[in-house]
């Protein structure tokens, strides 16, 4: 007779959401630390202009939470191939920069240029009713029209029908406010490619690895009990108890034969294979997406070096590269366009053809700025790189013409004193 003790039999259903973690950190690394978008100009431009065009900038940003909004945007791309980048704002109403996900906007684009936006429409579900009569649905739709950019914006319930607003607005405007960033994708593409589509299966496969697991052990992990030849009634008054006493009779009916009990321990000898298919599956998600798979352990060693660190990031960060090269114009673009609702809405004055931004993306590594710096001087004395180049780098630009100027006077004063003091030296006493 067997005794054992009966687990439940459902199987495991383990659900580790891999994908979210890795899609966030790909997010972090690239837009942890949000790209510095400045302003410069060349003779043409006074240091006035810039500084406004600067302020405004810098003001249109802060006003819409914008480190959050681009993670989350970051997020959205990656996640839903495509994200659109939208700027809004009037003559009474300040001018913002926000970002709306994929399922809620469509868009088409002129007959020669894929990048130069036709009409987008913006929708979302205000309330959530199941009556169609008593849903709300909130439109927005611009399009060029004789090149001016017309705004209809309403509130519609479930069968279409509008409810609040529907008017044609003429923005002012000779362009869309928008831009559609695409994530990856072809020439021509207009739906870009998401990030989680090629993790999917392993996803699968790492949580049936992990389910099957947690049932190996959930079932095998318990000894059982193993009764040969006992008698029915004594099993049935054992009690298994720590301390208690078993009263084991033989069974009458085994002739020659004596009760026992045994353990049967279970065996576990899939423990190396199923670390090495668990590992390979995690390392082959994490290579799709140039993530490095390292932990403090790994980190201990090459925390004081900011080379080897920017070595093990290299793949992410050629990663991001690639797709800081679809953000970058738009962020560009977005730059440009506040300036132009500024112009046309608030009265800033500019030319746009004398201005220039610079986006800089900006990674969470550490970075060895000493030994940067140190190699700058070299080209500093050898005399293949400026003074001003220098400055520039590693202080702000405007600053570094009023350094020379002070370097220039104190190396005049210095040599003045020099020549003074060499003078009196030469001079006999008394004269």
């Amino acid at each position: 007779m067997l005794i054992q003790l009966i687990a439940n039999d459902r199987p495991t259903r383990k659900r580790v959401n891999l994908v979210k973690k890795l899609i966030k950190r790909e997010a972090e690394f690239m837009f942890g630390r949000a790209p510095e978008i400045t302003f410069d100009s060349d003779r043409e431009a006074s240091a006035e202009t810039v500084d406004k065009a600067q302020r405004f900038l810098d003001g249109a940003l802060k006003r819409s939470r914008w480190n959050n909004k681009l993670m989350q945007a970051g997020l959205d791309c990656f996640i839903g191939k495509r994200v659109a980048l939208k700027i809004s704002g009037g003559k009474d109403k300040p001018v913002r920069v926000s970002f709306r996900p994929s399922p809620e906007f469509v868009y088409s684009v002129t007959d020669d240029d894929c990048d130069v936006l036709d009409k987008i429409i913006f929708f979302y579900q205000i309330n959530d009713e199941q009556n169609r009569a008593d849903q709300r649905l909130w439109k927005q739709k611009y399009w060029l029209e004789n090149g001016r950019c017309w705004l209809n914006e309403g509130v519609y319930n479930g069968f279409g029908q509008l409810l609040e607003g529907g008017q044609d607005v003429d923005t002012g405007l000779d362009f869309i406010p928008c831009c559609v960033i695409l994530n990856g994708g072809l020439s021509g593409d207009m739906k870009g490619e998401s990030d989680v589509e090629d993790l999917i299966e392993l996803q699968n496969s790492y949580n049936h690895l992990l389910s099957d697991d947690a049932d190996a052990l959930r079932f095998n992990m318990f000894p059982q009990t193993v009764a040969v030849d006992a008698k029915a009634e004594s099993l049935d008054a054992m009690k298994i108890s720590p301390g208690a006493l078993i009263d084991l009779q033989t069974d009458p009916a085994k002739e020659g034969s004596q009760a026992r009990l045994d353990k049967l321990e279970a065996g576990f000898s899939y423990s190396e294979r199923f670390e090495a298919a668990i590992t390979r599956t995690k390392n082959d998600m994490f290579d799709l997406l140039s993530v490095p798979n390292v932990g403090l352990e790994q980190l201990r060693g090459l925390m004081q070096s900011g080379k080897s660190m920017k070595a093990l990031y290299w793949e992410l960060i050629s990663r991001c590269e690639g797709k800081w090269a679809s953000w970058r114009p738009a962020l560009e673009w977005m730059a440009f366009a506040v300036l132009k609702m500024e112009s046309i809405y608030h009265g800033f004055a500019y030319d746009e053809d004398a201005l220039t931004v610079n986006v800089e993306s900006l990674y969470p590594i550490l970075e060895d700025d000493f030994d940067e710096m140190a190699n700058d001087m070299q080209e500093v004395s050898r005399q293949v790189r400026s003074r001003k180049s220098y400055i520039e780098k590693w202080r702000t630009a405007p600053a570094a013409d009023a350094e020379l100027l002070q370097i220039k006077k104190e190396e005049t004063l210095f040599s003045d004193s020099f020549i003074s003091a060499a003078e009196s030296e030469l001079m006999p006493d008394g004269e």
